[in-house]
């Protein structure tokens, strides 16, 4: 995964913001929830990393964290962005 000091063109608006916003390079997985918005849960981060589908990630000691940028790049591929219907 890509190290970026701006976020690729290709990202939706809501990751390209989340990615400007947060103030550092990682996100600790009990964190996850405030990076997201609430879209997120850190359970269940845990549970697509133990089946291998979660993004990148780094382990100190019992905590783990994600790169932002990897992070960002692998919720970007995830995301469905849906248009409002009409009232």
């Amino acid at each position: 995964m890509g190290n970026f000091a701006h976020p690729p063109s290709d990202w939706p608006q809501v990751v390209k913001d989340m990615f400007t916003k947060w103030p550092s390079a990682m996100v600790a997985r009990s964190e996850i929830g405030r990076f997201s918005g609430g879209l997120l849960h850190h359970r269940t981060m845990a549970n697509l990393d133990s089946a291998g589908v979660g993004p990148e990630r780094v382990r100190h000691g019992r905590n783990v964290g994600y790169p932002l940028s990897s992070l960002c790049t692998w919720l970007a591929g995830r995301l469905k962005i849906e248009p409002a219907k009409a009232a």
